[in-house]
């Protein structure tokens, strides 16, 4: 089989469907990721007052922890999510258009 041309590859509906799921799981994840980061950074900034709450009556953690960690977990999480749709979806379709292309 002759390799195609970059216009064919472009063309070809295997290739389009690769970049168009690619492209939708990667925006909804970045935006995702940064409406929690700035949420963070903007509930730093412009509401101190209730990350200082503490946790329980006599707590020394202040509500902010929690709500930290747990800022890096989701960042984990969405991270995990790409890899899973990755190792599922996308390796799979790059296979199919790398073996109609040649490649």
């Amino acid at each position: 089989m002759a390799k195609k041309s970059v216009h064919e590859i472009l063309e070809d509906p295997d290739f389009k469907e690769l970049y168009g799921k690619r492209m939708r799981i990667a925006w909804t994840l970045t935006v995702l990721e940064l409406i929690l980061y700035f949420g963070f950074v903007f509930l730093v900034s412009y509401n101190k007052p209730f990350l200082a709450q503490k946790l329980s009556e006599g707590s020394v953690t202040t509500i902010g922890i929690p709500i930290a960690v747990l800022t890096i977990a989701f960042s984990w999480v969405f991270t995990g999510i790409y890899v899973r749709w990755a190792n599922t979806t996308y390796d799979g379709l790059v296979k199919k258009v790398k073996d109609k292309i040649g490649g």
